[in-house]
């Protein structure tokens, strides 16, 4: 198909593109011309996937061509020292200048937590070597006699001395110990030191998307271009899914597999490291050392691996692992030194929006273009990877270490080190007293009182602002970012995490019992980093998260699982910094409306029409889908899934009537959509035992989504050969016991995104209800009331509540009342929740033109007339596609089964 003159062409798509395809191409294009932020909306279905890459990709070689044209201009005009940064060249190309000494100098200082170390602080080191007093000398002499007296099994754990200069200003610090280079960074430094720097290339894309799975089909649609091969790529996964060390993956959990690795890595610089005299000031020397992991070990297979992945093109997470099984290195570090010299760079949500991962990755967004797929819930997934929680049973672990630790070297830390742990003792005290109900302060007087009202839910939840709590804890005078950077520079988590070990090895406490008491919270390590995480959250301005403190009543003689928790309620600055960096940043999605909501949260200060948004329609005919609101049971009851309905016998009975009706018509796959595991299972085990279920596995088998994510492939997998083996029988024998087979699935989790149930798989897809969340759930109702623009709201049977806390006894009728209390955002953002759940749910369907699918909404509120509601009508909230042919009243079931059964015949007869 021509573009018309004037516009862009699209040589890579690989087939003849759709007049819808290639208008979304166009806006996107236009989109990178004009950089900033745009929102991009196509139909799942509808090629998305590959119009961004063929559009974006194309958009990026153009303007290489372009920038490499204007260079050879600039160099025949100026005689070579013209071209970038001059007046003739658009904002564009100026940006793309990058300081490459500057960042060379970085890189070169170390890193902390895989973070480089300022320039700024590199140049402070020689201060520490200052000509000592008479006075200082008598000092250290002393402290030197100390020191050489301990068993010299435990220097190795004893803090070097530490110096806080306060006269520099806030958080200024210097350590003794920057004479030496010390790295906790998780990347191979000797490895890193022998490698050539690879020139970052400019002008880089960034694609990123909430799940492997789906960055995984992203790749296989890139290799069907001929950009896979112009174009270097590079995905990013965790260590979790990538690590190839088998006695590192056997720990399963994310948090020990990291934990893991980075231990494997300090091993390895620990015996890289000889001193040779203790005394301060003294220099040290480094012999090569063997890595602490063996797929490290050997540079050599590192740049063979890297050599291979450039040659095989775009590889996913799977292949990146596959090669390195099969080659022996690394493939997590060895995607992560691929970055600088990728044009493209794959990887998930966290990777890209979590500051502290872009700079461990070395993620440079500096005018380049960020592609965020999925992007219907971005904020509220920003803003909880800012979130941070420490539970009572870590605080009391890192408690107990870092005691043991200040008694056995109380004498021998100088004054710098033993007020810092000090300070952080205070700390963890205080927060225990607000989780072990202390009788002191109005913390524990405030949440008895609402674990009175509510007796029977045995939680006691409570939020408040970040200053209040610090006022509350009496710790408000404490400077949190002096100690979090001494906690960065003086390695003391693994000092006191290392010497803890050694004691408990010397006690011969057994394994199974270490395993007992770490395998929930983790190690003292993770637990000391949630700690920092937490101290890190309280150094955020007052109004851009809540506190939360969560207790539970004793059980005999125990306390049972308390937290505080950090929520973060804002994330337009943590998203200004990356629009900021970047040339323009796309956000796509098969339904992104409402836009208005999504740029109050993210984007406040862009201006409604300099939003560049684009939607449009499905390629699928009119035809092909039959939406229809189902009000009405096969017995006549209405039907009514409303949190206070939904559980009664009747209704769950009622909804087994349905699909005993619905496997009669229709043929192959129906999945049925409920609104959580705990109702699918209220509601399988009432059919079980009232003989519906029967009824309806004599026409169709049964399969239910695991709660675990692990097992979901294998269940969708036998799901689908059933269906298809189903198929082939009937297109053999004109009568067949069976006619395919119904997936009971869950709003929101696996199956309900990412996950393509096109043709046989998705002939029909059942809505239980309107899935809206728990309004009893703390967080969400934090979340309305910071959207509404209200704090401190009281609940009607708790008016005497200080201003200082918002108390929630965990039931749903304190939610609704909060609710009720809205007048608009947090009400309309209370519904966005519940439609954009739907919609990705019923979008599972319909995948490609010659698909089609029915779509019942199960629930009277789907046709009932909004001027009756609290809340605006649903339908206003579905897709556009779906809505041209929606079907908003029926009079009885019998006229839906009509309909049904209409459509499926005229498909059928169509197909075949």
């Amino acid at each position: 198909m021509e573009a018309k003159e004037g516009t862009p062409k699209f040589p890579g798509f690989p087939f003849e593109p759709y007049s819808i395809q290639i208008d979304f191409m166009n806006s996107l294009y236009e989109s990178l011309n004009q950089g900033g932020v745009s929102m991009l909306e196509s139909p799942t279905g509808t090629g998305k996937t590959m119009s961004v890459i063929c559009s974006a990709l194309q958009w990026v070689l153009d303007r290489r061509l372009q920038q490499d044209e204007a260079a050879c201009g600039e160099d025949r005009g100026n005689g070579g020292d013209g071209g970038v940064g001059s007046d003739d060249e658009p904002d564009w190309m100026r940006d793309f200048v990058i300081d490459k000494e500057e960042k060379k100098k970085e890189e070169k200082c170390g890193s902390v937590w895989g973070k480089p170390h300022s320039k700024k602080k590199s140049k402070e080191i020689p201060k520490d070597f200052r000509v000592m007093g008479v006075g200082e000398e008598k000092g250290r002499e002393s402290l030197q006699k100390k020191i050489d007296a301990v068993e010299i099994g435990d220097k190795e754990f004893l803090l070097e001395e530490y110096e806080s200069e306060d006269e520099k200003g806030l958080g200024s610090v210097v350590s003794k110990r920057k004479a030496v280079k010390t790295s906790f960074s998780s990347s191979s430094e000797d490895e890193s030191g022998e490698e050539e720097e690879e020139e970052e290339k400019k002008l880089k894309v960034y694609f990123c998307s909430r799940t492997h799975s789906q960055l995984s089909q992203f790749i296989k649609e890139l290799r069907r271009t001929v950009f896979a091969n112009e174009m270097n790529v590079v995905s990013l996964g965790s260590r979790k899914n990538l690590c190839i060390n088998e006695e590192v993956v056997a720990l399963g959990n994310s948090t020990r597999i990291n934990e893991r690795c980075l231990e494997l890595q300090k091993k390895k610089k620990n015996e890289a490291t000889k001193v040779k005299n203790l005394k301060v000031g003294a220099g040290v020397c480094r012999t090569k050392a063997s890595s602490g992991c063996p797929m490290l070990r050997k540079h050599r297979v590192q740049q063979e691996f890297r050599n291979e992945v450039s040659q095989q093109g775009p590889l996913d997470i799977e292949d990146l692992a596959n090669l390195g099984r099969t080659m022996g290195a690394c493939p997590y570090y060895g995607s992560r030194s691929l970055v600088q010299g990728a044009d493209l760079v794959v990887l998930p949500y966290q990777s890209l929006l979590s500051k502290s991962s872009r700079e461990t990755l070395g993620l440079n967004l500096k005018s380049n273009i960020i592609i965020i797929d999925e992007a219907h819930n971005l904020a509220d997934s920003l803003i909880n990877m800012y979130d941070s929680k420490i539970t009572s049973s870590q605080l009391e672990i890192v408690h107990r270490h870092v005691e043991r630790y200040f008694e056995r070297f109380r004498n021998l830390l100088g004054p710098a080190n033993r007020r810092y742990i000090q300070t952080l003792m205070v700390l963890m005290r205080a927060f225990l007293r607000a989780l072990l109900d202390d009788k002191d302060g109005n913390l524990k007087d405030s949440c008895r009182d609402t674990a009175q009202a509510s007796e029977e839910s045995g939680a006691c939840d409570f939020t408040m602002a970040i200053n209040d709590f610090l006022f509350e804890l009496n710790i408000d005078n404490i400077n949190l970012v002096k100690l979090l950077k001494y906690i960065k520079e003086s390695n003391i988590m693994h000092k006191v995490n290392g010497y803890g070990e050694k004691v408990a090895t010397l006690a011969k406490i057994p394994a199974i019992h270490i395993i007992g008491e770490q395998a929930e919270e983790g190690s003292c390590i993770s637990a000391f980093q949630a700690l920092a995480d937490i101290l890190l959250s309280l150094t955020n301005n007052d109004g851009d998260g809540r506190i939360i403190i969560s207790r539970s009543r004793s059980t005999s003689f125990k306390k049972q699982g308390g937290h505080i928790k950090y929520v973060m309620l804002s994330g337009e600055k943590i998203f200004s910094e990356i629009v900021d960096e970047a040339h323009a940043v796309v956000l796509v999605g098969g339904t992104l409306q409402p836009i208005e909501e999504t740029r109050e949260r993210l984007f406040p200060w862009l201006p409604p029409n300099q939003l560049h948004f684009f939607s449009c329609g499905h390629i699928v005919p009119p035809d092909s889908i039959m939406p229809i609101a189902v009000t009405r049971g096969p017995t006549g009851r209405s039907f009514d899934f409303s949190f206070s309905s939904r559980s009664s016998p009747d209704m769950m009975r009622e909804l087994g009537l349905l699909l005993c009706n619905l496997v009669t018509v229709v043929h192959e796959g129906i999945v049925v959509f409920f609104p959580s595991f705990d109702y699918e299972n209220r509601v399988y085990e009432h059919w079980k035992s009232s003989g519906i279920l029967e009824r309806i596995i004599k026409r169709k088998r049964v399969f239910r989504e695991p709660r675990n994510n692990m097992d979901v492939e294998s269940v969708l997998k036998e799901y689908k050969d059933t269906i298809d083996t189903i198929s082939v029988m009937n297109s053999e024998v004109n009568q067949a016991s069976h006619n395919g087979a119904i997936l009971l699935a869950v709003v929101g989790a696996k199956l309900s995104e990412g996950i393509n149930l096109s043709d046989g798989m998705g002939r029909c897809i059942v809505m239980v209800g309107l899935p809206y969340p728990s309004p009893s759930d703390i967080e969400l109702l934090e979340r309305i009331k910071h959207i509404e623009g209200f704090r401190n709201l009281k609940l009607p049977e708790n008016p005497s509540v200080s201003s200082s806390y918002d108390l929630y006894s965990g039931d749903v009728q304190g939610g609704f009342d909060i609710l009720r209390s809205c007048s608009h955002r947090g009400k309309e953002y209370y519904e966005n929740l519940c439609m954009k759940a739907v919609n990705q749910s019923i979008g599972r369907a319909i995948r490609h033109i010659n698909d089609y699918a029915a779509i019942l909404l199960v629930d009277t509120r789907y046709a009932s007339d909004s001027s009756k509601r609290s809340f605006s009508h649903p339908v206003t909230k579905l897709p556009q596609w779906i809505k041209d042919r929606f079907v908003s009243s029926t009079i009885n079931y019998g006229e839906v089964h009509r309909l049904l059964h209409q459509f499926f015949k005229l498909k059928k007869t169509c197909c075949h």
